[in-house]
């Protein structure tokens, strides 16, 4: 197990789920470097397996896959030393259109999810080990899409809960909540929304995925070790002045421009 013998979490095994694209693949690369043994998951097939880095399929939303991770973690390295809840997904629906079965999706992925991965895999941790749970501000906020808002909101309850009951176990959990990170899950925000939202964001620009990496590698490194229960906006300081009306009101007009040209057109 001493790949590396150097680095912020050097020889830690570190899962992260959600890690095929975007924010997870960025961690896991990053983990990586700093000496980690990282296992990215994903429900999809992951393009890449690097030096430290081993792609594992997992859909969040089975206990049946996490039992099954649990297993092969357990046979090939006996323990976990961090867990990253990154695997997320969106959806825009409003509260008067937002159907059952996407508000039922959208939790069993955002919540249901980091749930499950908590449960099912604390007897691998050991005293010392860090989870760290991706949420969103839309977690700190009456953001207009229901689902996700609320998926995000019951992640960030969790987190709260989850720092209390391991923390017995010797296990701390944070929650990290990102701002306007550019990914490709924001890549058919329309650009007058995008405009609008860079407008509530005090430094004036959309972040980066490198922007978040830093906070997650020093969350799970021992250089946090007496923090738990943290919840970190990285978001460019919007959060500090609370504005999400704007966002909602571009997104509204755009609807309203759309509704009005299906009318128009209707014969």
């Amino acid at each position: 197990m001493n790949r590396l013998n150097q680095g912020k979490v050097a020889n830690k095994i570190i899962l992260v789920t959600g890690a095929a694209r975007g924010m997870g693949a960025a961690e896991a690369a990053a983990l990586a470097r700093e000496g980690a043994s990282v296992i990215a998951a994903d429900i999809v097939d992951i393009p890449y397996s690097k030096n430290g880095i081993t792609p594992k399929r997992l859909d969040v939303t089975s206990a049946a896959d996490w039992k099954e991770l649990r297993d092969w973690l357990a046979a090939e390295y006996g323990r976990l030393d961090g867990l990253v809840n990154n695997a997320g997904i969106t959806n825009r629906d409003r509260l008067d259109s937002v159907s059952l079965a996407a508000w039922n999706h959208v939790f069993a992925v955002n919540s249901t999810g980091p749930f499950l991965g908590m449960q099912t895999l604390a007897p691998l941790m050991k005293p010392g080990s860090s989870i760290v749970n991706i949420a969103s501000i839309a977690a700190t906020t009456g953001h207009f899409p229901a689902a996700y808002t609320a998926s995000k909101w019951a992640l960030r309850g969790l987190s709260r809960s989850a720092s209390h009951e391991m923390g017995r176990m010797g296990i701390r959990v944070n929650t990290v909540m990102p701002g306007a990170i550019e990914t490709p899950m924001n890549d058919n925000v329309p650009l007058s929304v995008t405009a609008a939202l860079v407008n509530e964001i005090p430094l004036g620009r959309r972040g980066q995925v490198q922007d978040l990496v830093g906070l997650v590698l020093f969350l799970l490194s021992d250089d946090s070790a007496f923090i738990s229960g943290a919840e970190i906006p990285v978001d460019g300081g919007q959060t500090s002045q609370g504005g999400m009306k704007s966002l909602s009101d571009a997104m509204r007009d755009i609807d309203q421009r759309q509704s009005e040209q299906l009318q128009g057109a209707m014969p």
